[in-house]
């Protein structure tokens, strides 16, 4: 705690020198080195001292790795999934069914949707030609069920949550208004329940029982439940002990379905992946 001055004289500024010019002292810069002196060298920095440069080109990134990733037939899908992203999306997917019929993977990370913006991605795996196989990583809830359902393949990550539940949808305008985009969000719903039913092999009631629950399933009762029909593995570590869903265990073989290394063109490992027609 500060306490103030009890003995002696106030503290008082210093008196400004007579030698010095008024007004703000200006920075000090140092001049050139006097004639004849030699500046001492300045010590070599220390290698771990040096600071780490993480991203060598940290400008535009994230668009050349998609880019990257689509040239493997790959897509991503992650957050929430709006009209402005579903279009995205439909755009991507699209313009891999232009350049031919090899497989396609869907990346779903951590996904959720809005129930008009997955029906609309949702008819557009209906007409690509590929095969695509959906990857679900992290927690995948609602309308994004739909998507994943759209899906020909449809494997999960470890550690994978699938929520089973019902979207949330408001309505505002006149009574009219009300009672017409009511009975559209029930065709919606109609559309989004159907389809997790065709996949699962389960009733519509018992679906939409389900997710009035809000059902969450881990990897293993998702295969169950019939979400997915696999959990994805390590590329390569066939049969590695320790290691869920090796073969034998559901796994899909020890491959992520995408193109190896050393394949000539994308999708060249449809073969190993099981994806063939």
């Amino acid at each position: 705690m500060i306490t103030p001055r009890t003995q002696g004289s106030p503290l008082r500024p210093f008196r400004p020198d007579p030698m010095l010019p008024p007004g703000p002292v200006p920075p000090f810069r140092p001049g050139p080195p006097e004639p004849g002196h030699t500046p001492e060298p300045r010590p070599a920095q220390n290698p771990a001292m040096a600071p780490t440069r993480i991203w060598f080109d940290p400008r535009g990134w994230p668009d050349q790795l998609y880019e990257r990733l689509l040239d493997r037939r790959i897509v991503m899908a992650h957050g929430h999934l709006d009209d402005h992203a579903a279009t995205r999306l439909a755009a991507q997917l699209l313009t891999l069914d232009a350049d031919g019929t090899a497989p396609i993977r869907l990346e779903m990370q951590n996904l959720s949707a809005e129930l008009p913006a997955a029906l609309s991605v949702m008819g557009v795996l209906d007409v690509v030609r590929g095969p695509v196989t959906g990857y679900v990583g992290g927690r995948i809830d609602g309308p994004a069920l739909g998507v994943l359902a759209a899906c020909r393949h449809r494997r999960a990550y470890p550690n994978a949550l699938f929520v089973l539940s019902e979207p949330q949808v408001s309505f505002d305008g006149t009574v009219t208004a009300l009672a017409s985009r009511e009975e559209q969000a029930r065709v919606m719903l109609d559309e989004l329940f159907g389809r997790v039913a065709e996949v699962t092999g389960r009733d519509v009631g018992q679906v939409r029982a389900d997710a009035r629950g809000e059902k969450l399933f881990s990897v293993a009762e998702a295969i169950a439940y019939g979400l997915v029909e696999s959990q994805a593995t390590a590329r390569g570590l066939r049969g590695l002990p320790g290691l869920a869903g090796t073969v034998g265990q559901g796994g899909d073989g020890g491959s992520d379905g995408g193109p190896g290394p050393g394949d000539e063109q994308p999708g060249g490992d449809r073969d190993r992946d099981g994806e063939h027609d």
